[in-house]
């Protein structure tokens, strides 16, 4: 295989909590000079949180190793690209000594170390100041709560750390030896001023967390560097570019939604659900902070203001349970189970904190169910109903709560990543919001990180432009409500109450 885009041709790495993958991307030219994006996947590997002792852990180096191969794969098929860029989840890093070398293993956002820390901080800071300074919803795997779970246990390794770079950025410098911290990244530590628009050191040192840990953050889009010396020689490849996409893979995402109106909402669904708007700057009203909304920085100049839903984690969890048990059931097998099962029989609180923690899911949807004086799930297909009914009610509230927010009306919500192969839960969702869903594209956070190094390279002038591109690349598939959409609605006043009217 070679590849048809020469000089075009890019790499880009995303890596989300279970898997992470190598995609190449190529510009091609089509009948009457249309431009397309052309994205082929390369190499695909595991990322599994490992335990050591009581702590979660990553297993970074692990995941160098598998970035490498993808290096070395892309070369070998032919590919040769100009530039790559990293995209990760938000919120987790590594410490550097001063011999810029990793100290120990970085943490999971999922390890327990955090556990109660929301109220000790806003008991010494205060919640309004919290979110006013930081902009985002108060989190328990936030950083600021991560750095301080580690001073409060006086860790050795924040006495000995020079430079703390988050995920994308450590991987970057693994791979060329430069220190940098891109914008999007920075923004969801919640260290962070988002009006300011700089580290917030008073409020660092108020939680005895180094201020000089932290480097100035860079634009997305800006060049890191090329490739070590060393990386090129065991790798056998040329001095590849490196490029600080929006290495926030929420970022990465939105950058990739294939939106004509300025003005659109968008659900980015994994993992992980973030459902928000893209703003020209951050929106720290109070009823923001009510709200639970966070302010991310987007690239082009944007934040984005949006809220964080569990997402189908709770659901991939539930499978994994089955699997370990030899139920081996695949999703379209688990789909087409909940689809024939009878509908609203019982509903979950996604973000219910229960449902945070691995291990167990089946139960804790079970004994949510109990709780609450709710029908049980008996087999798989009335868990993932269960699962999924609930997940399309609360997009219906955080659109709405959205809308108030920002006075705003939207006729339509783009739905984009894996979560969008799932089409019971578009459909569930277009009916529970009355209003179109427009799926796609499946594989929208390493689009993201391809149009930014492409905007870095020249190849396309910016942001506008690139989502055009995608338009024209990338099938997008509009589920309509179907018409008895009125059902929904008491179902989501059952929610609401089950939720306790929170927002």
């Amino acid at each position: 295989m070679t590849n048809g885009g020469g000089a075009s041709a890019v790499l880009a790495f995303d890596l989300g909590a279970s898997s992470g993958r190598a995609l190449i991307g190529e510009l091609a030219e089509e009948a009457g000079g249309l431009r397309t994006l052309r994205v082929t996947e390369i190499h695909r590997f595991s990322n599994r949180a490992i335990h050591v002792g009581d702590h979660l852990h990553w297993d970074t180096l692990r995941l160098l190793h598998e970035m490498k191969q993808g290096i070395r794969q892309a070369f070998k098929l032919g590919y040769a690209p100009v530039s790559l860029g990293i995209d990760t989840w938000g919120v987790d890093f590594g410490l550097l000594d001063a011999n810029g070398e990793l100290i120990g293993n970085p943490y999971h956002y999922r390890d327990p170390q955090t556990e109660g820390l929301i109220d000790e901080v806003a008991s010494l800071v205060g919640r309004e100041e919290l979110f006013r300074q930081g902009g985002l919803q108060l989190m328990a795997f936030n950083t600021i709560y991560q750095l301080y779970a580690m001073r409060k246990a006086n860790s050795p390794k924040l006495d000995i750390a020079k430079t703390l770079l988050l995920t994308p950025d450590l991987l970057a410098y693994l791979l060329t030896g430069v220190r940098v911290c891109e914008f999007t990244m920075a923004t969801t530590t919640q260290l962070f001023h988002p009006e300011r628009r700089k580290w917030n050191t008073e409020l660092m040192e108020r939680l005895g967390i180094p201020p000089g840990l932290f480097l100035d953050p860079i634009r997305p889009g800006t060049a890191i560097g090329p490739l070590t010396p060393a990386v090129q020689a065991e790798l056998g490849v040329p001095p590849v570019e490196v490029i600080a996409v929006g290495t926030h893979d929420t970022e990465s995402a939105v950058a990739a939604v294939p939106a004509e109106d300025p003005e659109f909402a968008y659900l980015v669904c994994g993992t992980w659900s973030l459902l928000g708007t893209e703003l020209p700057g951050p929106h720290l009203t109070p009823e923001t902070m009510e709200a639970e909304f966070s302010n991310e920085g987007g690239v082009g100049d944007t934040y984005q203001l949006l809220k964080n839903i569990m997402g189908l984690w709770i659901l991939q969890e539930c499978k994994r349970e089955w699997d370990e048990r030899g139920a081996e059931i695949s999703f379209e097998q688990l789909v087409a189970e909940a689809e024939a099962s009878e509908p609203f029989r019982s509903l979950i609180d996604p973000d219910d904190s229960r449902f945070y923690a691995p291990g167990g899911m089946n139960e804790k949807v079970r004994s949510y169910c109990a709780e609450t004086g709710q029908a049980v799930p008996r087999t798989e297909g009335e868990t993932a109903r269960c699962i999924l009914e609930s997940l399309a009610l609360r997009y219906r509230q955080a659109l709405e709560l959205a809308e108030g927010l920002t006075g705003r009306s939207f006729m339509a919500l783009h739905m984009v990543g894996g979560g969008i192969q799932n089409k019971l839960l578009c459909r569930m969702t277009a009916d529970a919001l009355n209003r179109p869903v427009h799926a796609g594209p499946v594989e929208a956070s390493a689009i993201g990180n391809m149009l930014l190094q492409l905007i870095a390279l020249g190849r396309c002038a910016d942001l506008a432009e690139a989502r055009r591109l995608v338009a024209a690349s990338f099938p997008v598939e509009t589920h309509r409500p179907s018409g008895d959409s009125r059902r929904w609605n008491d179902p989501y006043e059952r929610f609401k109450k089950l939720r306790g009217d929170r927002p």
